[in-house]
């Protein structure tokens, strides 16, 4: 007797990757998550590969694991696939202190990001008849 298994939250054509705790605020994160969210696949790796911003390679090798899980996992087209969504949640928060003058002390609050990216397999676009 074991536990019924659990059900799949996607969609049959949609397969994703999640990284936990990256060291970078979800406010930064996101902005880079904002460049790749509804983009085609190998459009959102070539955007991330020529981004300037640290963190765009965490990015791309989530992304990388997404479109592996779709082929290797669910056997989808991996040409037809497209970010369906790029979710950026808060992790934790370490709080250090920063010295300041007279014997005094700051708070430094060093945040942690969840990723979670999903990718769908678009539907193959019809040949119109002329």
């Amino acid at each position: 007797m074991s536990k019924p298994k659990h059900p799949r939250g996607l969609a049959e054509t949609e397969a994703q990757a999640i990284t936990y705790n990256i060291r970078v605020s979800p406010r930064k994160l996101n902005l880079v998550a904002a460049m790749i969210r509804g983009a085609p696949a190998q459009s959102a790796i070539a955007t991330l590969s020529f981004s300037k911003r640290r963190i765009a390679q965490t990015v791309k090798k989530t992304l990388e694991s997404a479109i592996a899980n779709a082929e290797n996992n669910h056997q989808l087209d991996v040409d037809r696939l497209v970010v369906s969504r790029a979710e950026v949640g808060r992790a934790i928060v370490m709080k250090r202190f920063h010295a300041r003058g007279r014997g005094k002390s700051s708070r430094v609050e060093k945040w942690f990001s969840h990723l979670k990216i999903v990718v769908a397999e678009q539907e193959a676009p019809k040949a119109e008849a002329a």
